[in-house]
């Protein structure tokens, strides 16, 4: 039986990969490192913290601690959540639907917490989530399953009960390491992107509904059970 939805956060609740792209270009910029859209797709979907230290170790940088790098990057990106951070299509509707199945809606990203309180206000879906939980919380991000295990005990379930909604490959491997069953969702962002560990993968979440939560399955579907949503 599933009995919870974990939704990865950004790229598949808010469009922010391109402003970190941008914001995480400026402030490396400031410190000398000068990153092109390449370069920073290769820590894509990981912590702002191994982010950072990556490049740190790659190209080390002279009189800013990369705690304080850090720091900048997570506030610029909070600032922006709150102000303009714009959902992507289809995804209120998409934890709408979650509940509306029955189920527990949980948040696992490799956001830092304050942004992903930012998010979800300015969504205004605090009223649907049961459970937030941030990498940073964990030992190792994604595509490590930590973050995932975490949000399953969080929502009192077990992995296999679990439906996770993601749209990195990082970000499915690392839900189909805990176990769940993973719907992955293309976006501009990803589209070229190999996504093909996910159980079904949609081009849109306005595919995202109560009906195909109720017929999801590694058969010929997937039984809804749990608490139904406000």
């Amino acid at each position: 039986m599933i009995r919870a939805c974990i939704f990865d956060m950004d790229g598949v609740l808010i469009d922010t990969e391109p402003v970190w792209r941008r914001v995480e270009r400026e402030v490396f910029s400031r410190v000398g490192i000068d990153l092109s859209d390449e370069q920073l797709r290769e820590t894509w979907g990981k912590r702002i913290e191994e982010v950072v230290d990556h490049w740190y170790r790659v190209r080390p940088w002279d009189g800013v601690r990369p705690r304080a790098v850090q720091k900048e990057i997570i506030r610029r990106m909070v600032d922006y959540a709150r102000s303009e951070g714009i959902p992507i299509p289809g995804a209120v509707d998409a934890v709408h639907a979650a509940r509306n199945a029955g189920l527990r809606v949980g948040i696992a990203s490799s956001s830092s917490r304050d942004l992903i309180d930012a998010v979800v206000q300015r969504l205004d879906i605090a009223h649907l989530v049961d459970g937030v939980c941030t990498a940073d919380d964990e030992v190792m991000g994604k595509p490590d399953p930590g973050v995932y295990l975490s949000a399953a005990r969080l929502l009192e379930a077990e992995p296999a009960e679990c439906i996770a909604v993601e749209d990195s490959p990082a970000g499915v491997r690392s839900a189909k390491s805990a176990g769940m069953v993973c719907i992955a969702v293309r976006t501009d962002t990803v589209h070229n992107e190999d996504l093909s560990m996910a159980d079904l993968t949609l081009d849109s979440l306005h595919e995202f509904t109560a009906d195909l939560l109720s017929t999801f399955g590694d058969d010929e579907h997937v039984s809804v059970t749990g608490r139904r949503g406000s």
